[in-house]
C-alpha cells in the first residue's frame, strides 16, 4: 500500500495563501462585527463594492512594505505581530483619509476603533493560526539529492538555508570515491540499489539532481529515477531548485557553463517596458530630487555640526556597457577617508560621521543621485555601481562579475533589498547572484516588488 505523502507548500504558493487569507479573514472580521456591534461604517453590498476593492488594495500593499508576505517574518510569532500592527494602523489611516474612494468619516468615534480592531483582530487570529500549523514542521518538504560527496555540505546548507520548511533527508552518491573525509550532518547515504524504497518509506517529495560527473548517473540510477517519475515523483534539477527558493543565480555552482542557464529577460530588449520604465524613472528621479530640496537645509545643518566638511561627494563608478561615471552622494565620511587606499565599506565602518551614520541609514545620502538617474546614468533599480578599482578585483576571481554591466546600475535592486552591503569578497558574491536573478527575471512586476522592499528598508531603518 503506497504510503501517503506529507503536504507541503511551495515559497510561492505560501504567499498566495497568506495574501488570500489575509483579505479573506478581514472581510469575515468586518462582516460579523457589523453584525455584532451595528458597525456601519463599512458595510459590503453590491453597491460599494468598490470600497472592498480600495481596502483589499490598501491591505496588501502595505502588508508588503512592512514584511507581511516575508516568509521568515511571517514564520516568526513575534515579528509579525510588529507587521501586523504597522499594517493595520497604517491601512486604516490611508483608508480614512481617502473618502473619495472609501465611506465618508464616521461621526462616532468609536466606529473607528471598532474599524481598527477589526481588522487587527482578524490579522493576528490568522497569522497565529499560520505560525503555528502551516509553519510547522507538519509541512516540512523531504527531500534527497543525488550528487557527489564534495558538494553535499555546500547544496544542503544553500538549500535549508533560504528555505527552513525544505529538509534533506539524504543524498545518493554519484561520486565512487570513499565517503569517510566528508561530515555528512547526519545525513543517510542511500545505496542506489535502495533509492526507491528510501523514497516511498519516507515520504520523500522531491529528488533533487545536482551531480557534475554524468558518469556518475549508472545506468542502475537513471532507471530507478525513471521509476519515481512514473510514479508521481518530482525530480528536478539543482540549479532549477535553488534559484527557485533562494532567488539567486547559483553562479558559484554552474561555473564556466553559465551560459547555458542564464537566458536574458526579454524584458532587456523590449522597448515598451524599457519606455515605461525610463518615464517612471523620470518621474520618481524629479520627485526624489524635490524631496531632497525639501529636506537640503536640514542636511546643510547637520553636515555643519556633524560633518564639517564638503556637502557633497563625488566617486566614479562603473555604469551600463562598463563605461565610467561619477555618482554624486552627500558626504558621509570624515576628510581623506581613503588616504590608505580605496577599501569595502564595513557594519561599523570608523570613517563615517556621527551625521553620517544618521544618512546612511536613512538613506538621505542617496538623494543626490536621482540626478544621476535624470541624466540617464543610473536607473531607479538595478545592481548598485561599484568603484573601477573594485570591479577589476572582484572580476578577477568570478569571471561573470561583469555581466551585471549589460544593464544600467540602480538606487536600489534586488541584491540591496535582500542583503546588506557587501564587505568582503565572498558577499559580492552573493550580490552578484541576486543581481543576476534580476537581470534574468526582470519585470514590472519584480520592479514593485523591489520598489516595496526598498520602502521597508528605509522604515525598519536598515541602511548601513
Amino acid at each position: 500500500m503506497k504510503k501517503r505523502k506529507d503536504i507541503h507548500f511551495e515559497v510561492s504558493e505560501r504567499k498566495v495563501l497568506l495574501r488570500i487569507f489575509d483579505f479573506l479573514s478581514v472581510l469575515f472580521s468586518l462582516y460579523f462585527v457589523g453584525i455584532i456591534f451595528q458597525f456601519d461604517y463599512f458595510n459590503i453590498s453590491a453597491t460599494n463594492y468598490y470600497w472592498t476593492i480600495v481596502l483589499g488594495l490598501y491591505l496588501l500593499f502595505f502588508g508588503s512594505v512592512f514584511e507581511m508576505y516575508n516568509l521568515q517574518v511571517a514564520s516568526n510569532q513575534y515579528q509579525v505581530i510588529k507587521s501586523i500592527i504597522l499594517t493595520t494602523s497604517i491601512t486604516v489611516l490611508s483608508y480614512l483619509l481617502t473618502p473619495i474612494y472609501t465611506p465618508v468619516l464616521p461621526s462616532n468615534r468609536l466606529q473607528i476603533l471598532i474599524f481598527f480592531f477589526a481588522i487587527f483582530g482578524a490579522l493576528f487570529v490568522w497569522r497565529m493560526v499560520y505560525v503555528r500549523f502551516f509553519a510547522s514542521n507538519r509541512f516540512v518538504k523531504k527531500v534527497i539529492l543525488v550528487c557527489d560527496k564534495e558538494q553535499v555540505k555546500e547544496l544542503v546548507d544553500g538549500l535549508e538555508s533560504a528555505d527552513p520548511h525544505y529538509r534533506v533527508l539524504g543524498f545518493v552518491n554519484s561520486d565512487s570515491t570513499n565517503l569517510t573525509d566528508i561530515n555528512l550532518h547526519n545525513l543517510k547515504n542511500i545505496d542506489i540499489n535502495e533509492l526507491e524504497v528510501f523514497v516511498k518509506q519516507n515520504s520523500v517529495s522531491e529528488v533533487v539532481i545536482a551531480s557534475q560527473k554524468t558518469d556518475g548517473i549508472t545506468v542502475n540510477l537513471y532507471n530507478q529515477l525513471i521509476h519515481l517519475l512514473e510514479n508521481g515523483y518530482i525530480i528536478r534539477e539543482y540549479t532549477q531548485v535553488y534559484e527557485t527558493i533562494t532567488q539567486r543565480i547559483p553562479v558559484q555552482y554552474v561555473s564556466r557553463d553559465f551560459y547555458r542557464y542564464f537566458p536574458f529577460s526579454r524584458s532587456n530588449q523590449n522597448h515598451l517596458y524599457l519606455t515605461v520604465v525610463r518615464f517612471l524613472e523620470i518621474i520618481i528621479s524629479l520627485i526624489g530630487l524635490a524631496v531632497g530640496l525639501i529636506i537640503l537645509p536640514l542636511v546643510i545643518i547637520g553636515n555643519l555640526l556633524g560633518n564639517k566638511g564638503k556637502l557633497f561627494y563625488t566617486q566614479e563608478r562603473v555604469g551600463k556597457n562598463g563605461k565610467v561615471f561619477s555618482i554624486l552622494k552627500f558626504r558621509t565620511m570624515i576628510k581623506n577617508a581613503e588616504k590608505s587606499g580605496a577599501v569595502f565599506a564595513t557594519s561599523n565602518d570608523s570613517r563615517v560621521t556621527p551625521f553620517g551614520k544618521i544618512m546612511r541609514k536613512s538613506r538621505i545620502d542617496e538623494f543626490p543621485q536621482f540626478y544621476n538617474i535624470l541624466k540617464g546614468e543610473m536607473a531607479v533599480i538595478g545592481p548598485r555601481p561599484e568603484r573601477p578599482v573594485f570591479v577589476n578585483e572582484i572580476a578577477e576571481v568570478m569571471p561573470f562579475y561583469e555581466t551585471r554591466h549589460v544593464i544600467k546600475p540602480g538606487l536600489t535592486g534586488w541584491a540591496q533589498v535582500n542583503y546588506s552591503y557587501g564587505e568582503t569578497i565572498d558577499d559580492s558574491l552573493i550580490k552578484l547572484q541576486y543581481d543576476l536573478y534580476y537581470i534574468k527575471h526582470r519585470s514590472l512586476f519584480l520592479d514593485f516588488n523591489i520598489l516595496f522592499k526598498t520602502f521597508s528598508t528605509v522604515l525598519f531603518y536598515r541602511g548601513q
